[in-house]
């Protein structure tokens, strides 16, 4: 079912157009901005808005700004551009018609829905990879120094896109609508935002029931500005807190499990 929706989306206009619009952003990092190493410090201090200083640094740590906005660049643009590109795969997989003749495939529904959520991860990744290794390839042709923080931050994009995912096809399974599971995914994305800073929002409600009631809702959701703080802090060379890391990596997988599992059952009861 994964390989069914990856060669699907191979056969869209609107994949090949995404495929080329980042193989045209590519090309205008590489040729629109200067970057060579003699410039690099200028550059970056260009790149973020600040007045450059008349001291020397290495171009490694003088590009430490630039390898951090290029890295929360990825992760949320990733994010963004994964909910409006794959808002329609799977109430595409559960139109009528096309559910009827994939449920008489030697397929149980449990592998059609995990395949159609396997192949959109495997999409987005693909699509994630090559923009994120594509700028570490191109800062090193132009300065000589080769960052993993856009490819890093790819991948933990990925990572939080897949509880994202997981709500849009839990939104799938309940309406059959591309704008639905679309704006579930967007919901779901800023939720997750809000519940990374949980801590710093709860002081803004009055104490009492409200704010329990948000700390409460906040509780189970992700915590998809902790992945993001992470990719920025492997783009500025700071060593990665492991254990915070997996914690974040693991809630974002147990939400994902938990909605799946809530998405599955509902399927299952479906009479199509």
């Amino acid at each position: 079912m994964a390989l069914d929706l990856l060669r699907e989306a191979r056969s869209r206009r609107w994949v090949l157009a995404l495929a080329l619009g980042t193989t045209g952003l590519l090309l205008l990092v590489a040729f629109g901005l200067e970057l060579e190493v003699v410039d690099g410090a200028l550059a970056a201090s260009r790149f973020l808005g600040s007045r450059a200083g008349r001291d020397i640094r290495p171009a490694d740590v003088a590009l430490r700004p630039l390898f951090t906005g290029v890295a929360y660049a990825v992760f949320y643009g990733g994010a963004v551009v994964g909910v409006l590109a794959c808002a329609d795969f799977a109430p595409a997989a559960l139109a009528p018609g096309r559910i009827e003749q994939l449920l008489a495939l030697p397929l149980r529904r449990a592998e059609l829905l995990l395949g159609t959520y396997l192949g959109v991860l495997l999409l987005l990744a693909g699509g994630a990879l090559y923009g994120g290794v594509g700028l570490s390839l191109i800062i090193l042709f132009k300065t000589g120094l080769f960052g993993w923080a856009p490819a890093a931050a790819a991948l933990l994009g990925v990572a939080g896109f897949a509880a994202v995912y997981a709500v849009m096809l839990l939104a799938a399974v309940l309406v059959r609508s591309a704008a639905l599971s679309g704006a579930a995914g967007g919901a779901a994305l800023a939720a997750f935002v809000v519940a990374g800073q949980r801590a710093e929002l709860a002081p803004l409600f009055s104490a009492g029931w409200g704010r329990s009631l948000f700390l409460a809702l906040t509780a189970p959701l992700p915590r998809l500005t902790g992945l993001a703080e992470h990719a920025g802090r492997l783009a500025e060379g700071r060593p990665a807190a492991p254990w915070l890391l997996a914690a974040q990596l693991g809630g974002a997988a147990l939400f994902s499990a938990a909605v799946l599992l809530v998405a599955l059952t509902l399927f299952d009861r479906k009479d199509f």
